[in-house]
């Protein structure tokens, strides 16, 4: 049995940096890899700014190693970190790296660098969307409940363009079955309903969702979970 949904588009919008990133404790830590002193000196609300500041006291590359290695001391090695640090000065690692599972964290590197070094690495670019969805049956919403991210992406991959990134990358997954790339690929999402309908607002790299600006309101159909 196949359910039926009506999707509708709020909103709309490219953001640079992600609200949650980053708090005091973080840039204190980076303050103190970069032998700051005094860290305890520092006020809550001027953290920030002295750790940018400091970052920016060293090479592009230096800094990208101090953040890298802050962020990723425990997935990657050192001889990761030191080719990274390189690259990511060209290259959208939030993008192009193999491991999707880190591409949030690795936006999150680059915003903090290009912040610091006014605009010496990529410029860092997500969306965050709102999105409507109403379900023709009652039993729609419950599609939800387990693996949103899978259910999202099938639901909002029927209103974008057949060539999409993720239509052409995931055209197996997309149908049914596991999907287990959703979570990585949909950074992240808060759900709240809404007169008789779920809405979504969902934060990921507009690498993978840009073609989404464009969509109009359409419907779309999905496999009952338990049919998957």
């Amino acid at each position: 049995m196949k359910l039926h949904f009506f999707i509708e588009l709020l909103k709309f919008e490219t953001i640079e940096e992600l609200s949650n990133a980053w708090n005091a404790k973080d840039y204190t830590a980076l303050l103190e890899a970069t032998e700051y002193g005094g860290t305890s000196e520092i006020v809550p609300e001027e953290v920030k700014e002295m750790c940018l500041m400091s970052l920016s006291d060293f090479e592009p590359e230096e800094a990208a190693k101090i953040v890298l290695t802050y962020i990723f001391k425990d997935v990657l090695n050192n001889g990761q970190i030191n080719n990274l640090a390189n690259e990511m000065l060209d290259e959208k690692m939030w993008e192009e790296y193999a491991d999707l599972s880190l591409h949030e964290q690795f936006f999150n590197v680059s915003q903090l660098l290009y912040e610091a070094f006014n605009g010496k690495f990529p410029h860092p670019e997500a969306v965050r969307c709102k999105i409507k969805i109403t379900s023709a049956e009652k039993e729609g919403y419950s599609i939800f409940e387990k693996d949103a991210e899978a259910s999202l992406l099938r639901i909002l991959m029927q209103g974008m363009p057949e060539n999409t990134l993720i239509n052409r990358l995931f055209e197996d997954q997309l149908p049914e079955g596991e999907f287990k790339e959703a979570k990585d690929i949909v950074w992240q999402f808060k759900k709240e309903a809404a007169d008789d309908a779920l809405i979504f607002e969902l934060i990921s790299s507009e690498y993978w969702f840009h073609d989404l600006k464009y969509a109009e309101p359409f419907n779309a159909e999905l496999l009952q979970p338990e049919l998957l």
